[in-house]
């Protein structure tokens, strides 16, 4: 007979740990003095990634920079720019555009340097280009722009007068493009009494959710025609991924104090039809993303600390897959990571990185 220690089998447990998928945290914030919140995240190739944010003192001054790595994350470099870095989108590993207060920012050297185009729109939230000259995007008071020349010049689409809804409640707040189909998503909240969920956890626990409106703008062309949808939904479709074989995620989250806190739906653009393929109570998500080619898709949150979702209070990091957008599977993920906002980049599904607003970047192991 063979006997086994128990130390064998701890031993044999943890090999087969270390055998799957971790995320391991490969970039940290460590200044004593200060904070660093980022924004957004992007990894267009398997070296070169951005992140954009800011820095926060003592004094509660904040300076804007970016990170950047050209060897896959083994080194991030902190840039000082002039405005804070709101969302990025990058067309190639070195093309690339970051949305700001108070404009547009557009970097040729993989955001090593930035220049601001001069005739930008303000109040943008969300950028998307579908080569160097023909872009959209998309921001408050029903703000939806289209451009020809690259971002010299800047035109309003059409198909957004057609939006019911007061301009200053209303929110375009993603883009997603897969080659010519592409989704632009916004909703219509009215200001209500009281303030945010967090600051008054009791009477937030009363509340009901309350239905508003929501609109999505779609294109199979490019952007030459949209259509619009509208319904009086709950929640607010934040993330949008598409592939090119017609599937795609949405991301709802809740505003208010809801039974979930988001919900994942598997999206199916040629028919317009979604059901849902995640939702749990104690997992906040933020990000998804499917891959174009693949069955894999990932989605990112944080584990809530309680009923009211929209905290201040960071919780642990949580990252899922699935293979089939039925089962998910938790991962392994670094016990020190922390967010209130998860973010996925990567060109693929075998290189990916994800950061948290709490200034924390973590790479998938094989």
């Amino acid at each position: 007979m063979i006997r086994i220690s128990r130390l064998s089998l701890l031993l044999v447990s943890g090999a087969a740990c270390l055998a799957q998928p971790h995320w391991d945290i490969q970039y940290r914030y460590r200044q004593i003095d200060s904070t660093l919140t980022i924004s957004d995240f992007a990894f267009p190739s398997e070296k070169r990634g951005i992140a954009c944010g800011f820095t926060t003192d003592r004094k509660d001054k904040d300076k804007p920079l970016v990170l950047i790595t050209s060897d896959g994350g083994e080194h991030w470099t902190e840039t000082p720019i002039k405005e804070a870095g709101i969302s990025l989108f990058f067309l190639d590993d070195s093309t690339g555009w970051m949305i700001t207060e108070k404009g547009v920012w557009t970097t040729a050297e993989s955001g090593r340097t930035w220049t601001k185009l001069k005739q930008a729109p303000s109040g943008l939230l969300r950028i998307w280009f579908l080569d160097r000259q023909h872009g959209f995007a998309a921001g408050l008071q029903k703000r939806v722009f289209e451009t020809l020349d690259g971002g010299e010049s800047w035109a309003p689409l059409p198909i957004v007068k057609e939006v019911q809804g007061d301009p200053v409640y209303t929110t375009f707040g993603e883009i997603s493009f897969a080659e010519n189909k592409g989704i632009i998503s916004g909703w219509n909240i009215p200001p209500r009494r009281g303030g945010p969920d967090w600051m008054e956890p009791e009477r937030a626990g009363a509340r009901r959710q309350v239905p508003h409106y929501g609109v999505l703008l779609q294109t199979a062309d490019g952007g030459k025609k949209w259509t619009k949808s509208e319904a009086s939904v709950f929640g607010q479709v934040t993330r949008i991924s598409l592939t090119a074989q017609g599937t795609g995620l949405g991301l709802i989250q809740f505003r208010d104090v809801f039974d979930f806190p988001s919900e994942v739906m598997k999206i199916d653009i040629h028919t317009g039809k979604s059901t849902r393929a995640f939702r749990a109570k104690d997992r906040s998500i933020t990000d998804v993303r499917l891959f174009s080619g693949s069955t894999t898709a990932i989605i990112a949150g944080f584990e809530p600390s309680g009923p009211v979702y929209d905290s201040p209070i960071p919780g642990k990091l949580k990252i899922l897959t699935s293979d089939d957008l039925e089962k998910w599977t938790e991962m392994t993920v670094d016990y020190r990571a922390v967010a209130r906002t998860a973010m996925i980049a990567g060109p693929d599904e075998k290189h990916l990185w994800v950061a948290t607003d709490t200034g924390m970047i973590l790479k998938l192991t094989p």
